[in-house]
Parts: C-alpha cells; sequence; structure tokens
C-alpha cells in the first residue's frame, strides 16, 4: 500500500478514473528509485510496471560491445513496461534510474487484467505508448540529423519536463553515455551552455538558468515530442 495521495505524482495514476482506480489501490507498492538502478534488462521477462514520481528513468539500447544510447526518458508523465500490455512480456531495452527518487510499481499481472478489460485504461495506457513512440523516433532523428549541442539541448529540456525544478544530478560520462557520444564532446557542449548562461553545471548538479533561451537553442525535435505528448496526454505541470 502506498502512502496518501502518492499516487498524484504520477500523471497516469491521477488520469485513471476513478472506478479503475479502485482495484489498483490495494496493490500499488511504494519502491525506491536510487541512481544507476536497473529496472530491467534487455531480453527479462518483466514483472513490474513502474509509475516514476519523482525520478527519470533511461530506456537504453545495448550494443554487443557494452555501448548504450538512450532512446527515451520516462517521468512523472509516464510509466515504464509497455512491453507487458502490448504483449511482449520483455523488450530489448534496458530500463535504467537517470534521475535519483521514488516511484510505485504494479504488477505484470494486475495491468495485463486491467488492460483486456477494454476500458479507458486500455485507451490511457495506448495514447501513452503512441507518446513514446514519438520520442522514440525523434530520438533516432535527431541522434542522426542534428548536433550535440542541439540533442544535449533536447536532452536537458526532456529530462525537465520529468522532474519538478529547475535542477538535474547528472555527470558528464552519464550524459555522454545516453547520448551515445564521447564524453569529450559532452564537456565541450556543457561548457559552451554554460557560457552563453544557459545552464550552470558543477560537480555533476545542472541548473538551468534560461530555459527560454535553451528551447530557441534546440532542434525542433523538443516541440514535436512535447506537443505529442500534450495533445495525447493529461498534462500536470511540474513544480
Amino acid at each position: 500500500m502506498i502512502a496518501a495521495d502518492e499516487w498524484k505524482k504520477n500523471s497516469l495514476l491521477e488520469a485513471l478514473p476513478a472506478t479503475e482506480f479502485e482495484r489498483w489501490l490495494p496493490k500499488l507498492e511504494a519502491v525506491d528509485m536510487p541512481l544507476g538502478k536497473v529496472l530491467y534488462e534487455s531480453g527479462d521477462t518483466m514483472h513490474h510496471v513502474y509509475f516514476p514520481t519523482d525520478s527519470i528513468v533511461s530506456l537504453l539500447y545495448v550494443m554487443e560491445s557494452g555501448a548504450s544510447a538512450e532512446i527515451a526518458v520516462v517521468g512523472f508523465e509516464g510509466l515504464v513496461g509497455i512491453s507487458l500490455f502490448m504483449g511482449g512480456e520483455s523488450t530489448p531495452s534496458r530500463a535504467v534510474v537517470q534521475s535519483a527518487g521514488k516511484g510505485i510499481r504494479l504488477s505484470a499481472r494486475t495491468v495485463k487484467d486491467e488492460f483486456n478489460r477494454a476500458g479507458p485504461t486500455m485507451h490511457l495506457l495506448l495514447r501513452y505508448t503512441q507518446a513514446l513512440i514519438t520520442q522514440m523516433t525523434q530520438t533516432a532523428a535527431c541522434n542522426r540529423h542534428h548536433s550535440l549541442d542541439q540533442q544535449l539541448c533536447r536532452w536537458l529540456l526532456l529530462s525537465l519536463d520529468r522532474l519538478r525544478g529547475p535542477n538535474l544530478l547528472m555527470t558528464q560520462e552519464l550524459i555522454a553515455n545516453m547520448l551515445g557520444v564521447r564524453r569529450e564532446g559532452v564537456t565541450e557542449a556543457a561548457l559552451n551552455l554554460q557560457k552563453l548562461g544557459l545552464i550552470r553545471y558543477a560537480r555533476g548538479h545542472i541548473t538551468v538558468l534560461d530555459r527560454p533561451a535553451l528551447e530557441k537553442r534546440t532542434c525542433e525535435c523538443y516541440a514535436v515530442v512535447k506537443d505529442e505528448y500534450d495533445r495525447l496526454l493529461p498534462h500536470k505541470k511540474s513544480s
């Protein structure tokens, strides 16, 4: 059982119709989401879905060499584990906590049973899946066609949209792993943003100082993803 109103910190849970949510509430479980925690590995059978409340989870594609690149980020707007209700049971990606915090998890059986009722919850989960697929495809296009500077701006903005507040706890090595680039490139891009007064970076702490300027500097990929999430999903502003 979770603490009172803890579920309201996740937009998908808050958007569930009352009847459906009452079936879920006794089965929701609060979990810690420490930095670096792997929620599932590529090919694993998935036993739960996770609803971040004040944490961020990265979905990563991992190559045979061990190199990885981020394909999507999930925060309080969504859930981790869409393969469970899409019929796949497993996924080729890895899910790892990118920004520490807390979350809520729900068993695979409960999620699948609710989805198979073909009611409002199914439609909400399908809209979320469409939004997440948009983020994945736009990330692939961005990584192919846009500069590292633009990719970093997009990544910072997407991460901020999934947290409450202007601060991120990230090392340059972690960011480089997420973007699939060399650390030196991230260092140079971050220093450029800092010189322009858009961010402040020190000891793994990134504070966005001028979000409007950051939005102007990024590519169109950020707006495409944000607009699709806003169109398809109930929107909760970070605070």
